[in-house]
């Protein structure tokens, strides 16, 4: 964990992890295989609740399913990031999916999504949303991470992976 600080102490910056916040182990899912593509936002929907900082489950859910109909998230190479900011996500949140298989996920290359990053923010929150949207890409265009996270077979394994920073 990095931590800057101001001269009186006061934290300004914390970055935690691959995706510069915490992920609960929670909000991980290991897909079985034929998932598709709504099975999968499903589970990560439901994971992502489990962990405790959704105050509204269904429409958490609605403005996921809403947001993935205006454009897939599926931005290639084996990567989805789906992602929507709403009231009801008081702070923000990462849920992490893992195929071994590939999910049919409609991506701009046309290649099964293998590695899917949810993440919720709060309305409003658009500079912290534009920082984590960075943070995870920036995770992820590093190969031996994208290798390390393909690897894991447990969402345990997933959490220990994505909350070590990346060089």
């Amino acid at each position: 964990m990095e931590k800057s600080t101001h001269k009186e102490g006061v934290i300004i910056s914390c970055r935690m992890g691959a995706f510069g916040i915490a992920v609960s182990r929670d909000a991980v899912c290991i897909f079985p295989p034929d998932i598709s593509k709504s099975e999968a936002l499903d589970s990560l929907v439901d994971a992502v609740a489990a962990s405790r900082p959704v105050t509204d489950v269904e429409a958490f859910r609605r403005a996921l399913f809403e947001r993935e109909a205006i454009m897939s998230t599926g931005i290639g190479g084996g990567i989805a990031i789906p992602h929507v900011r709403i009231d009801e996500v008081p702070r923000p949140v990462i849920g992490v999916g893992i195929s071994k298989s590939g999910i049919d996920y409609d991506t701009l290359d046309s290649k099964p999504v293998h590695v899917v990053v949810l993440f919720a923010m709060p309305s409003g929150s658009h500079k912290e949303y534009l920082g984590l949207l960075a943070q995870v890409m920036h995770s992820l265009k590093n190969a031996a991470f994208r290798t390390r996270l393909m690897a894991c077979s447990t969402g345990d394994e997933v959490a220990v992976v994505v909350n070590e920073p990346v060089p």
